[in-house]
């Protein structure tokens, strides 16, 4: 295929805005599936992903339409996965950002929008459901129309349910969407944006190629790692994996190397050639956990079969760690380190459906950075890690800046609220008489620990609210005084 007939996209969207269904009418009119009939989402295959109304691991899947080929990735949404949405976001050139046309801009709306413009892609902004009777289409496309500073007959309305404006959307895709620069002659150069684990097969890494080819047989390393693997396999994704002799510049697929845990794959870790010098695709960092909780089996439940639970369970997520501990109250457990509190909620979950187990988690805490007077600098993620007071120089805590979007009647309870818990105010923007964005900068332990004040009179409101900010955003350190 030449990479003028390419045209890699992601969707991003608030929840419940409808980005999974526009996937499958998208998977339907391209031929992919058979016609929709209001099943639940075809690409979010995890029970948890159906029940949430999120998408939890990336998906992509490549879909044939007038002569191009379309790579649609269907990233998470949800800020505690903002570092792999960002390398999933750069597998792009462009994003089609939904907005509900009843519900109009959320706090979702707004992260996935500003990684968007971070990785430079083209935005197709799109307003969904517009058969509701409850749809403000007028309203919320003039809302659009100020966040993007784009004309409001440049947002295209359609109704994932009913199927209407999905060609006019795939057409836009075409002509607004630039297809990838790369050179197929070239040496190889991989992005890793996703892995999943097969028990048969081992590590299925999902791969967009931006120079070269890969095929099987071939000797590749991976930058980060340095570790050296030889090709078993390699294709793109329909619904199901389908094998292709070979990827090459500009296309998004997977390779089989017969890696046998996540461990050794770095998301966001460059792919190439094991005899080749070259540079990376610039953004890897390592990801390291910032919320900790320890978990105890509880019931009928054994330690044994909590660590093999665990141990099973890492296989197929390798973004949270795990180490045992010894509680002198409840025993032999083990303690977990995620990426926030809805990445423990979701492990937690799947622990006990997926391996018929009970659990009893402690509550969730964020780790604190301290400097000794040695000038160490020490993470800190439990109280017995904590140094002698008389050796402590300094000591930091991660600060997160919330986006908060709520209706004006509610905006009084909303600041009262946050600046009870050691917060900074930034901003506030009307994004329409009756929407307000909030902005503040708070200490993450403040959102993890019973941030939902349920004896407030005002506490449905309040509920509501909370709904709408993200658990965390970009983590920076803050000076915290300790005592």
């Amino acid at each position: 295929m030449k990479l003028t007939n390419i045209r890699n996209f992601s969707f991003i969207a608030h929840i419940d805005h409808g980005k999974s269904t526009l996937a499958d009418r998208v998977l339907e009119v391209t031929g992919i599936t058979k016609k929709y009939m209001g099943k639940t989402p075809q690409l979010d295959s995890m029970p948890l992903e159906k029940e949430r109304g999120i998408t939890i691991k990336a998906k992509a899947v490549c879909l044939p339409y007038r002569g191009y080929n379309f790579n649609l990735i269907d990233t998470p949404g949800h800020v505690d996965f903002s570092y792999e949405v960002s390398r999933s976001l750069t597998a792009c050139e462009g994003t089609v950002l939904i907005v509900d046309a009843s519900g109009g801009i959320e706090a979702q709306t707004i992260a996935n929008l500003n990684m968007a413009r971070e990785n430079n892609l083209v935005i197709i902004p799109v307003i969904n459901k517009i058969d509701l009777a409850s749809a403000r289409i007028d309203v919320v496309s003039a809302d659009i129309a100020g966040l993007l500073g784009c004309g409001i007959e440049e947002i295209i309305p359609l109704s994932a349910k009913t199927g209407a404006g999905i060609t006019n959307l795939l057409d836009r895709i075409i002509e607004s969407v630039p297809p990838p620069e790369g050179d197929p002659a070239g040496k190889l150069k991989a992005l890793i944006f996703d892995s999943t684990f097969d028990p048969f097969r081992g590590v299925i890494i999902y791969i967009r190629v931006y120079d070269g080819e890969i095929h099987a047989g071939m000797k590749i390393k991976a930058i980060a790692s340095g570790k050296e693997y030889e090709v078993q396999e390699t294709g793109i994704f329909r619904m199901k994996p389908e094998k292709k002799k070979n990827l090459t510049a500009g296309e998004v697929g997977y390779f089989i190397a017969g890696i046998k845990s996540l461990d050794e794959v770095k998301i966001g870790d460059t792919v190439t050639g094991a005899k080749d010098d070259t540079a990376p695709v610039p953004g890897f960092r390592e990801i390291k956990p910032f919320v900790f909780s320890s978990f105890y089996p509880i019931g009928d439940t054994t330690e044994k079969r909590l660590r093999e639970a665990i141990m099973k369970l890492n296989l197929n997520d390798a973004a949270f760690t795990w180490e045992p501990e010894q509680s002198q109250t409840l025993g032999l457990g083990f303690r977990l380190g995620f990426m926030g509190s809805l990445h423990m909620e979701i492990i937690q979950e799947r622990l006990e459906r997926e391996s018929d187990i009970e659990i009893l988690a402690t509550a969730p805490q964020v780790i604190y950075r301290v400097k000794t007077h040695d000038g160490e600098m020490l993470d800190i993620s439990r109280p017995d890690e904590w140094p002698d007071k008389k050796g402590i120089s300094k000591v930091y805590e991660p600060e997160i800046t919330a986006t908060i979007i709520t209706p004006d009647k509610w905006l009084g309870q909303c600041m009262k609220l946050l600046e009870s818990r050691r917060s900074k105010y930034i901003s506030l923007t009307y994004i329409n008489p009756q929407k307000v964005i909030l902005k503040y900068k708070l200490p993450l332990a403040e959102m993890i620990a019973d941030f939902i004040p349920t004896s407030n009179p005002s506490a449905r409101a309040t509920r509501h609210l909370i709904t709408n900010i993200p658990d965390s955003g970009k983590r920076i350190w803050k000076k915290w005084k300790y005592s």
